[in-house]
């Protein structure tokens, strides 16, 4: 790297470093606004709840990487343009590539950075962070209200297309990871509703690998006319065929963008979008995970250009045009994000094309002021 190289790197970097942990402490302190209430509500010790904080903190991370990278790139290229650097070095016969070459590179490498981090350190992060939080929460209420009680999800459901079930629960426990007021209604490949099993609690013997009911009904329906005509109660019954997993059911629950990577790719291994339509959605948002990264490069694009051109007339109409430009990115990722769930545009090319589209804008914009 030549001496040009990493002046303008180091000046990048001393402004990037100090724009992520302004960031960094601005998200943290509104986790805590949010969270520290209830930890004290939990009883929870200090160590407990640093630990937790300390647990989440790299989940910002993939969200305060871009954001950092356009304000210390619009900052840094600020001050080289008001102390006329960036017109000395053109004047010299370089390039704006070659001004900017360290940039692009910093562009490159937080990419990779933040595909190892989506991949493996995020997900890691969501999932021991919530698990620790989880038995704060579980603990306390141990000792207010009775096992059964304790970690309730209301209104659990789940749709095994595959298999022809819908499940119904009226609460399932992720303590004792017990349900109750189980419904389950067995379809057939039409989709008539063929049989009915009722109960009041059942659980997932992790043993055999399937479900057991207790204190239940079960109820034979005409396909046809859709009228029981066999009722067989009992106290307690296993089903074999009855193989959802409470793990899979319960990440079901929660909304697309509250999963990690690994929670996504569990799903989707087990219920793949062809088969269930309802998966849509988890799919988006998988592809938008691994295609996230690569933000870093449309930033460094649309930034050094717009900074450029900045200096011709206000430096501030080059930094408005370059965060408009970013956040209507966002806007087309979102209608893109939407359209795939919707099944209006393939899953693949809603999570890729508005990075594409704006990679191809920064390409226009940079060689337009190069």
């Amino acid at each position: 790297m030549s001496l040009l190289d990493r002046y303008v790197f180091s000046e990048w970097l001393k402004i990037f470093l100090l724009a992520v942990a302004a960031t960094l402490g601005i998200l943290l302190l509104e986790r805590l606004y949010d969270d520290l209430t209830d930890f004290f509500d939990w009883g929870a010790t200090t160590g407990e709840t640093i630990k937790y904080f300390a647990l989440y903190t790299p989940s910002f991370l993939p969200t305060i990487i871009p954001i950092s990278l356009l304000i210390s790139l619009l900052f840094s290229l600020g001050n080289l343009h008001r102390n006329n650097e960036i017109i000395a070095m053109r004047a010299a016969g370089m390039s704006l590539g070659r001004i900017s070459r360290g940039l692009w590179i910093a562009g490159v490498l937080l990419s990779i950075l933040l595909l190892f981090l989506n991949a493996r350190l995020v997900p890691w992060s969501v999932e021991q962070s919530r698990i620790l939080k989880d038995n704060l929460r579980f603990s306390a209420e141990a000792e207010r209200v009775d096992d059964d009680q304790i970690g309730l999800i209301p209104l659990l459901s789940f749709d095994n297309q595959e298999s022809g079930r819908l499940w119904f629960m009226d609460a399932f426990s992720e303590y004792s990871y017990e349900g109750y007021g189980i419904n389950v209604y067995q379809r057939d490949e039409q989709g008539r509703e063929i049989g009915r099993v009722l109960a009041l609690e059942g659980y997932f013997d992790d043993l055999e690998e399937h479900w057991v009911f207790q204190n239940g009904v079960e109820k034979s329906v005409d396909a046809d006319s859709g009228e029981v005509y066999e009722e067989d109660y009992f106290d307690e019954r296993a089903y074999p065929d009855f193989n959802e997993e409470p793990e899979l059911m319960k990440t079901l629950s929660k909304k697309p963008s509250d999963l990690s990577y690994f929670e996504l790719q569990m799903l989707l291994d087990k219920i793949p979008p062809e088969s269930n339509p309802a998966m849509k959605s988890y799919e988006v948002r998988l592809q938008n995970i691994l295609a996230s990264p690569f933000r870093c490069l449309v930033v460094v694009g649309i930034a050094i250009p717009f900074a450029v051109a900045g200096v011709r007339t206000n430096p501030l109409v080059g930094v408005s045009k370059s965060v408009g430009l970013f956040l209507l990115y966002y806007i087309v990722a979102s209608m893109c994000r939407l359209l795939g769930e919707q099944q209006l545009l393939p899953l693949l090319l809603s999570a890729w094309l508005p990075l594409i589209l704006m990679l191809g804008v920064a390409f226009y914009l940079f060689r337009k002021v190069a």
